[in-house]
């Protein structure tokens, strides 16, 4: 057993010499899938939907939700999941960077993307905005207005952030011609409107659609549309994402889109995903850690019993120097935890548990020794 666990830990090894970290960049669409075909939804729900014999990943995640999070939550959760699996005979499938990436994209998307709302506050909301007097329901209530079943961005958040900012000067002059003072929006007026409009008989079959999608063109977005003309200093966007949905996000632009100067930019279709995409992953980098912190949780966990004596057959922790990430450590714990935990429990050592800020102080440490 011992050169087995030796065995997985060196490929591991292996594999994190071979590249440096780089950016989160996974799919939610991907995730999801993964989620499902894998046989996570048998135990867990996301929103409601899935199984309820283990906590549901969309209400139940705490806010704030950071790979290191993500990698402690994990780890400490690990061994009673692994126990659940083999008693239900289920295979431990091997999780790479990749997917890592990709299932905490979709954790996102179902927890942090929307609030819950109200359909009835949301119709007095649509009434009392004015939304109905230029958007009917199935007809057109003013020249070139969308009704509300042509509106393909109901099903997505980013889609709808897209069509806000792309009409905001065009309904500013209709405001303007139909003497309406422009209506500021609040978060949970926006949420109750998407909640009434997605479960009227013309707009039910609305799809949701994937937000969060691996690609490397947010950053050409951005530079392009000039965004950081003026997103520069305190204006930046990454930190004010910190917290937000996406409906946040939605009406912050609407709000402001009056005193906005980059209003005539458009986003041709999925370009806004792109470019929030890339603005969350700079969000979702991890805070450091302190190294010293992660050095004194290593000694107080005992990790070196292992990784710093060699008979183990467990590479030290400068064999990952430089390259350890939360995403990298989800990967390694899926992938290799379950040889590890029965060889701890042969040994008669405790799985150790870690916060979240214990797991972000180790990887800082893992990264300096």
């Amino acid at each position: 057993m011992r050169h087995v666990l030796a065995l997985g830990l060196l490929a591991a090894s292996a594999l994190w010499a071979q590249a440096p970290p780089t950016p989160l960049s996974g799919s939610a669409a991907r995730g999801g899938l993964f989620f499902e075909r894998n046989g996570c939804a048998k135990c867990h729900s996301v929103n409601a939907t899935g199984g309820k014999t283990a906590p549901d990943l969309g209400t139940g995640l705490a806010r704030g939700y950071t790979p290191a999070r993500l990698a402690a939550t994990l780890w400490n959760h690990a061994p009673v999941m692994w126990s659940a699996m083999a008693d239900q005979a289920m295979g431990f499938p091997r999780v790479n960077e990749s997917d890592a990436a990709d299932l905490f994209a979709y954790f996102v998307l179902a927890r942090y993307f929307e609030r819950p709302g109200d359909a009835g506050r949301g119709k007095a909301a649509f009434a009392a905005r004015q939304c109905q007097q230029c958007h009917g329901i199935t007809e057109a209530s003013f020249p070139g207005a969308k009704p509300v079943k042509d509106w393909t961005a109901l099903g997505s958040p980013a889609g709808l952030v897209e069509a806000m900012w792309n009409h905001a000067g065009q309904m500013k002059d209709a405001f303007a011609s139909r003497q309406l003072k422009w209506s500021a929006l609040t978060s949970t007026e926006l949420g109750d409107i998407q909640v009434y409009l997605r479960n009227l008989p013309a707009t039910r079959s609305a799809a949701k659609r994937d937000m969060i999608a691996a690609g490397s063109t947010g950053q050409s977005l951005f530079d392009r549309k000039g965004c950081g003309k003026c997103h520069t200093g305190s204006l930046e966007l990454a930190p004010r994402l910190r917290g937000k949905t996406l409906t946040d996000v939605a009406v912050s632009m609407w709000n402001h889109a009056p005193q906005m100067s980059g209003a005539a930019i458009r986003f041709e279709p999925g370009e806004m995903s792109d470019l929030l995409s890339y603005l969350w992953a700079q969000r979702f980098f991890d805070e450091p850690g302190d190294a010293s912190s992660g050095e004194r949780v290593v000694a107080q966990r005992g990790c070196r019993a292992c990784h710093g004596n060699a008979e183990s057959g467990a590479p030290p922790f400068s064999a990952f120097r430089g390259r350890a990430t939360s995403i990298r450590i989800v990967s390694a714990l899926w992938s290799h935890g379950p040889t590890m935990l029965d060889q701890m429990t042969r040994r008669g050592v405790p799985w150790p548990r870690i916060s979240t800020r214990e797991m972000m102080d180790i990887i800082a440490f893992i990264n300096r020794e």
